[in-house]
């Protein structure tokens, strides 16, 4: 009889290079993509603050990556924003640009 092994799923607390590519927490990839598609449909921060129903600072401190919000709220602001919550959770999320290496020249 076989075994399975589950693994459960890992996620950093800043990011980490992986090669070429800089690994983003959630809590960051979340914040990068909060505040990009908030830019990007034009929502000041009250407005968005006020239609989650949480305050104008918390929101200030999801889009630093300061903290991550709960399943409920992290719902709640993407449905005030029109889109998916997975949307927000997503690492190349259209709208969000992603960290760049920079490059030394010797």
């Amino acid at each position: 009889m076989s075994h399975l092994a589950i693994h459960a799923p890992t996620f950093t607390v800043g990011p980490i290079q992986a090669g070429m590519h800089v690994l983003m927490s959630l809590a960051e990839i979340v914040a990068r993509n909060l505040r990009a598609v908030r830019i990007a449909t034009g929502l000041p921060q009250h407005v968005l603050a006020s239609r989650a129903r949480v305050s104008v600072s918390y929101v200030s401190m999801l889009e630093r990556g300061e903290r991550t919000p709960p399943l409920e709220t992290l719902e709640t602001m993407a449905k005030a924003l029109k889109v998916s919550p997975l949307h927000l959770m997503q690492e190349n999320a259209e709208g969000a640009s992603r960290p760049r290496k920079r490059e030394r020249r010797a």
